[in-house]
């Protein structure tokens, strides 16, 4: 074993690869995890971790393919390509491996070739379904073949089966007959030396004509096959062997498929090992919460890095950076407080990255690939081999220095311990300083303060120590880089009941200069601790902080989804709105057809006009009940502050966007919608700002809302030349509402002379129209025929 190997056992490496071994399902993928080993090449290490990333991301899609079935079936394979024949066992296990192959060959998707470090894997699996389907059909199990193996098979067992028949039936007329009741010791029938026999008493074997074929043990009872049934059983001991040498043919020839298929079957074999490795490597990371390290450079980062044995949901977290800045890191402490577990973290870490296993560590971590690690940690005495603690040590080190390179990393547990201690640190220091002119990276603990004096002063090196709480006398395990470490002897001792004198006494035999060294080490922790308790304060604020910008989040977006439900709602009323205007629309259409079918019968036109006037109620009707609609929506919202001249303001009475022209002493406001100018007071608005409201088309004041406004101007003639009559018709009775709301007591209607349709259309409206009180032809400079002056009431 070299020191390579003996180092990773040290590190507890084989106890991790045992547990990813637990993770594979096929014993030869147990077998290769268990013989994993750390490779020494980026390029190696690279393709495993990709392959481990690229199956754990697989899983979390699609779960993790089955490799239940894989077994080694290469020596049944050598054995068939030699000619030999393979037993039912051997040649299920084939179908086995088949099965495997054809459902982890389905398990990734067929475009996505090339995607992953892994898809060639699936891609290189030959899926043989026919030669699977084959042994599975003519082998049930591992003692039967199937009829169905052959149709020859099929017949013998057929004839076999009518033989037996009739070697029973001639045997049941026996057991049956009441003359053999004496002579039978039991009316069954039984086999021996595959040949049906009957029972029958030692004293009368001679009552029944026969071949025996055994004796009981007490000799009392004698098995006889009878002469009426020799003839069947020597016919089906025929068909026996028949059927021996029919299935013998049928393994024989189904050995020579398989010998004819084994390079691919091997092949097969091969990647599906593969697989379950990569796939048992992906389950071990999510077991143990890992995530993939980077390999740049030569510094090892870890964040939050956790040992791997340890209780993942207990173990303490370690972050570390060494290599970059320094390339050797001290670390001080008490004893248990965590420094050889700290140490063996940083080893075993690196050696598991390097066999292509995911770190139990946060993102941001890097390892670098190294050629060796070397470890030495723990006490190794040896009474027979005649070796101290300092010896083993020494001899553990002088094979480190040896082997490692500037690619290596070193561990050294307790350097220099085991002897004198000035010479034991003196020691120690020139061992880190050669291993660092040879370029590795180093991690190392003491207990010495000389060596923490050297981290201090020499550039390069770090001190660390492992905290440890005086007041409850427990480690807290955590590693802290930049502050040596206190061996906390005298706080100890006092905490468990040395008396002062003696504590008082034993601080001044420590050197003058010792002395300073841990005052001015206890400084340090006492201004790290309040440091630590400033950073947590700030830390719990910035988490406060973000829990509010959270809630503020949440509330923002429950308010957005309020609005768009508050939108949907509005969206569905329009809707109901559009849903009940298209439906009046319809009606109307239809009543158009039914006029237009009465003026092409030349029916009265005063039934039309009469049929006109009833559509233009019922649209009328339509219209009020939807301002109505709008005026009670708008009655209740209130203007967000005083409207001013220039504003954009809604009437509520009528719906109408309006802009507000100018604003009395009193209040009232002056506006212009469109052609009107209307006057109202400042609660018959509703002021728009930073919003956009979409007001119905075509919408004109009503007779309902004059009672509110003051006064409305509005033109005193309209033109209607060019319009349909209905469309006409329709227009100018909303004309003369409007001229009716602004008190105009003459209108003039411009509908031209042409035939004359137009013109009699609209006076028809007229003589119905309550509003209107007489009208006339225009006079000479009036227009003539081509208008219609009306008297308002």
């Amino acid at each position: 074993m070299s020191f390579f190997e003996k180092s990773l056992l040290t590190l507890e490496l084989p106890t991790v690869l045992a547990m990813l071994a637990a993770e594979a399902v096929s014993e030869p993928a147990k077998e290769l995890a268990a013989q994993l080993e750390p490779s020494p090449y980026e390029g190696e290490v690279l393709r495993r971790l990709g392959e481990t990333t690229a199956a754990k991301t697989m899983m979390i899609v699609r779960g993790s393919p089955s490799f239940y079935g894989v077994k080694d079936v290469r020596p049944y394979l050598a054995r068939a390509d030699l000619g030999g024949a393979l037993n039912t066992r051997e040649l299920l296990a084939i179908a086995s491996v088949l099965q495997c192959a054809r459902l982890v060959r389905a398990y990734i998707a067929e475009d996505s070739v090339g995607k992953t470090p892994i898809d060639y894997l699936f891609y290189a699996l030959h899926a043989n379904k026919f030669l699977e389907e084959k042994i599975s059909s003519s082998i049930v199990s591992a003692d039967e073949i199937a009829d169905a193996a052959s149709s020859e098979l099929a017949s013998i067992r057929r004839h076999m089966r009518a033989a037996a028949s009739r070697a029973r039936d001639s045997l049941q007329k026996i057991i049956s007959s009441p003359s053999y009741a004496k002579v039978l010791q039991e009316p069954i029938i039984t086999m021996r030396s595959d040949r049906y026999v009957v029972p029958v008493k030692a004293e009368c074997k001679g009552s029944i004509p026969g071949l025996v074929h055994d004796i009981s043990a007490s000799g009392a009872t004698v098995f006889i096959e009878p002469m009426a049934a020799v003839k069947a059983n020597n016919e089906l001991r025929e068909l026996a062997a028949k059927e021996k040498a029919e299935i013998e043919r049928i393994l024989a020839e189904l050995s020579a498929e398989c010998a004819a298929h084994r390079d691919d079957i091997s092949a097969d074999y091969e990647v599906l090992v593969e697989l379950d490795l990569i796939f048992a490597k992906a389950k071990l990371s999510y077991k143990l919460n890992c995530q993939q390290a980077g390999i740049e450079g030569k510094g090892i980062v870890l964040r939050r890095a956790r040992h791997p044995l340890l209780d993942q949901a207990k173990a303490v977290p370690i972050d570390l950076e060494l290599g970059d800045s320094f390339d050797t890191l001290v670390i001080t402490g008490p004893n248990t407080g965590g420094k050889t577990v700290s140490l063996k973290t940083i080893g075993l870490l690196a050696a598991m990255n390097q066999c292509g296993l995911h770190i139990p560590a946060d993102d941001g971590s890097n390892i670098p690939v190294f050629t060796h690690i070397l470890a030495d940690i723990g006490d190794e005495q040896s009474i027979e081999q005649s070796l101290s603690t300092f010896s083993a040590h020494m001899t553990n080190i002088v094979n480190i220095i040896y082997e490692c390179d500037d690619k290596s990393l070193v561990l050294f547990d307790e350097l220099g311990a085991g002897t004198d201690p000035t010479e034991g640190a003196a020691l120690a220091i020139s061992i880190i300083e050669y291993a660092r002119q040879k370029g590795a990276v180093i991690a190392a603990t003491t207990h010495y303060a000389e060596l923490k004096v050297y981290a201090t002063n020499e550039p390069g090196v770090m001190n660390a120590s492992c905290e440890f709480d005086v007041e409850s006398l427990k480690p807290t395990y955590r590693l802290l880089v930049g502050i040596p470490g206190k061996s906390n002897a005298f706080a100890i001792s006092k905490r468990l009941g040395l008396g002062d004198d003696i504590i008082e006494d034993a601080k001044n035999r420590v050197s003058t200069e010792s002395a300073s060294f841990e005052a001015t080490i206890e400084k340090l922790e006492k201004t790290r601790v309040l440091m630590e308790k400033d950073r947590n304060e700030a830390a719990m604020k910035l988490r406060e902080a973000q829990e509010c910008a959270k809630k503020a989040a949440f509330l923002r977006a429950e308010l957005e989804v309020r609005l768009e439900k508050a939108d949907v709602k509005s969206r569905r009323e329009a809707e109901r709105i559009i849903a009940e205007a298209r439906e009046t629309a319809e009606q109307v259409f239809k009543e158009l057809d039914e006029m237009r079918k009465m003026a092409d019968e030349d029916e009265d036109a005063s039934r039309v006009n009469e049929a006109r006037a009833q559509l233009r109620r019922k649209l009328n009707l339509s219209e009020q009940s939807f301002q109505k609609d709008i005026a009670a929506e708008l009655e209740d919202k209130k203007s967000a502050r005083p409207v001013q001249p220039g504003d954009t303001v809604q009437i509520k009475s009528m719906g109408m966007k309006a802009t507000v022209v100018s604003k009395s002493p009193d209040g009232v406001l002056s506006l212009r919608a469109g052609i009107m100018n209307v006057t109202a007071k400042e609660d018959e608005v509703l002021l728009l700002e930073g919003e956009k409201v979409t007001l119905p088309k075509n919408k004109t004041p009503k007779g309902g809302g004059g009672g509110q406004m003051h006064s409305m101007s509005i033109a005193s003639e309209i033109d209607l030349r060019g319009m349909e009559a209905i469309d006409a018709v329709m227009t100018a009775e909303n004309y003369i509402d409007s001229a009716v709301m602004a008190k105009l007591k003459t209108i003039t209607i411009i509908h031209g002379k042409g035939t004359g349709a137009l013109r009699a259309a609209i006076q028809q409206m007229l003589r119905k129209n309550k509003s209107v009180k007489s009208f006339r032809l225009g006079r000479y400079g009036e227009g003539e025929a081509g208008v219609t002056v009306v008297e308002l009431k």
